[in-house]
């Protein structure tokens, strides 16, 4: 990670890779062109990772450079295939976030019905002598609502996280240069 220019807002948190040729961030096995191809699995999790680790708030901006390319097409081509691709991944969490929670209402409503099926039941062994028969399905009624209290405590908070981070690499500014800079454009040999 460096700090450098190249189009970036001043105060971003940039990320300097270094590739041999641009083709090698993309996926593969994937035949659709450029901006609407999958990231390389590799690729994705580096950025990822790389951007949870970045302060929240501060901007994000990608510098590549390349070893053969590295034109202005070629940075326009993936600052619009990055934008694609994290769009449809944060797109695809949120569909899962939408799923788990209705998956969650679902479980719940049975949860409870079942709760109130058991204490019905609990009530009604209240006083005979399956005292240990009660106590099961009042620990089983409870037991049910385990799953739905996980879903809406713990289990949604992080897919909510993970859409946010993906827009927000979506957005991220994105340059590409060469590796080697032309001696003449130094003044130098």
């Amino acid at each position: 990670m460096t700090r450098v220019q190249d189009g970036h807002p001043p105060d971003a948190h940039v990320l300097d890779l270094h590739l041999g040729e641009l083709k090698s961030v993309f996926h593969a096995l994937d035949p659709a062109p450029f901006r609407e191809r999958d990231l390389d699995p590799r690729a994705h999790e580096y950025i990822v990772e790389w951007a949870r680790e970045a302060p929240a708030g501060m901007p994000l901006g990608l510098s590549v450079r390349v070893d053969l390319g590295g034109s202005r097409e070629e940075a326009a081509v993936l600052r619009q295939a990055i934008d694609e691709y994290f769009h449809a991944c944060a797109t695809s969490e949120r569909r899962q976030l939408r799923q788990l929670l209705r998956r969650g209402r679902l479980s719940l409503v049975i949860g409870l019905g079942f709760v109130t099926v058991a204490n019905v039941i609990a009530e009604f062994a209240a006083g005979t002598r399956f005292g240990i028969i009660r106590d099961s399905v009042v620990i089983g009624a409870w037991v049910a609502l385990w799953r739905p209290i996980e879903i809406f405590l713990y289990d949604w908070w992080p897919m909510r996280a993970t859409a946010r981070l993906y827009d927000r690499i979506a957005t991220m500014t994105v340059s590409i240069r060469p590796a080697r800079e032309d001696p003449a454009s130094h003044g130098g040999p």
